[in-house]
């Protein structure tokens, strides 16, 4: 069975990545089981593997954590739900590119109870939502933006680190990165949109969506 840990207070970033490194430790050694790990960190910038300086706009704005997780930068930081994902590949099946996939399922499903269309988009990591109340692009296509993030790292077949939906996180703090090296693109919140969504209710929507993605073992 899959336990699920929320944790009220901000947490510090390094605080959070050794708690999850050893975690993920006692799992290789047979001694934890699955977990999922709901929190939110204090403002803050982290750059993933493929990160490119360029894109690191405002470095002195955050404190800037170099990871070993996929992907480009990203923030985090208050009304940004984080889920630390640490499942056992070796026995859900060894296809990272299926564990990405089951983890933007998870995200549309979730974001589905708000009644929001989230979507994945061929070379954009992560989840979009298209947005009519915005002026058309010069190609007359909708604009789009971004509302949740994806980074995973693997250690033995264990997943580390997972996603972030954006809640009500307060949006400017983006303009310090380039989210993922996406320029053309903007970022958005439930709240952005529109919908007085509590962190409790995202909390429930992502447990229900967790258990339709992802079975028991």
């Amino acid at each position: 069975m899959v336990q699920w840990e929320i944790t009220e207070d901000k947490v510090d970033y390094e605080t959070a990545l050794v708690k999850m490194d050893n975690h993920v430790e006692k799992m290789i050694q047979g001694e934890a089981g699955e977990k999922i790990w709901l929190l939110e960190h204090p403002s803050l910038y982290t750059a993933g593997t493929s990160a490119d300086r360029q894109d690191l706009v405002e470095p002195n704005r955050f404190p800037v954590f170099e990871t070993k997780r996929g992907g480009q930068y990203t923030y985090h930081g208050p009304g940004q739900r984080v889920v630390y994902v640490m499942l056992d590949l070796n026995k859900r099946g060894k296809d990272v590119k299926k564990f990405v996939k089951h983890l933007e399922t998870w995200i549309t499903l979730t974001l589905s109870e708000f009644n929001v269309i989230g979507q994945s988009r061929d070379g954009r990591v992560g989840i979009w939502v298209e947005r009519p109340d915005k002026p058309l692009k010069n190609n007359g296509a909708l604009e789009e933006d971004k509302i949740a993030a994806i980074g995973v790292r693997l250690r033995k077949w264990i997943t580390l680190h997972g996603l972030s939906i954006n809640l009500d996180p307060d949006l400017s703090h983006f303009e310090g990165i380039v989210p993922c090296g996406i320029r053309e693109h903007g970022v958005t919140s439930l709240v952005d949109l529109g919908l007085p969504v509590s962190m409790h209710d995202l909390d429930n929507a992502l447990k229900k969506s967790f258990s339709e993605v992802f079975p028991k073992i």
